[in-house]
């Protein structure tokens, strides 16, 4: 997944320029002596989010996943600060993938698209990729977040992982 596409687009309402004035106005705040401010990337439960009229398969199943003991850690990546966000907003993952990417790729992709764009940043870089050796595995009926821990899914990625590895490890 390309963050920093997320940050521009879904984090930043897709008005990039507007959150950096933002981020700026804040971090300026924060240097004269303002409470930091800390924004949360999920709900705090899936029940708070669908209570809250989310129906985004990502937002829902991220949440699933990191603010459950599927995936929760300590200081987690749920919250950030805002007035460090900047860079993220001007990053992007896939930034001369047509010329530096030459590696054997396999993208791996759930096909059930969601908001943060998994499934569409899949896509996008295994047609940017420089690769001359490219391979999309797209598992069928499960999502990105399916991926991470769910046998299913799992072993039907494996399947095509674990011979690409082999043959270009």
């Amino acid at each position: 997944m390309n963050f920093g596409r997320l940050c521009r687009e879904g984090f930043a309402g897709y008005d990039p320029i507007g959150t950096l004035e933002a981020i700026a106005k804040q971090r300026t705040a924060e240097a004269r002596g303002v409470e930091l401010r800390v924004d949360g990337l999920l709900p705090s439960s899936v029940e708070e989010g669908k209570k809250a009229g989310i129906t985004d398969i990502d937002v829902l199943e991220a949440t699933d996943y990191y603010k459950t003991s599927r995936g929760s850690k300590p200081h987690g990546a749920t919250s950030a600060m805002f007035s460090h966000r900047a860079a993220a907003v001007d990053w992007d993952a896939f930034s001369n993938a047509e010329t530096l990417l030459t590696q054997p790729l396999l993208v791996v992709i759930g096909d059930k698209p969601g908001g943060f764009g998994a499934y569409r940043d899949g896509q996008e870089i295994y047609g940017r990729a420089a690769s001359k050796k490219k391979e999309l595995l797209v598992v069928e009926g499960w999502s990105h977040y399916d991926l991470y821990d769910k046998p299913e899914p799992v072993q039907q990625a494996l399947k095509r992982v674990i011979p690409f590895f082999i043959e270009n490890l």
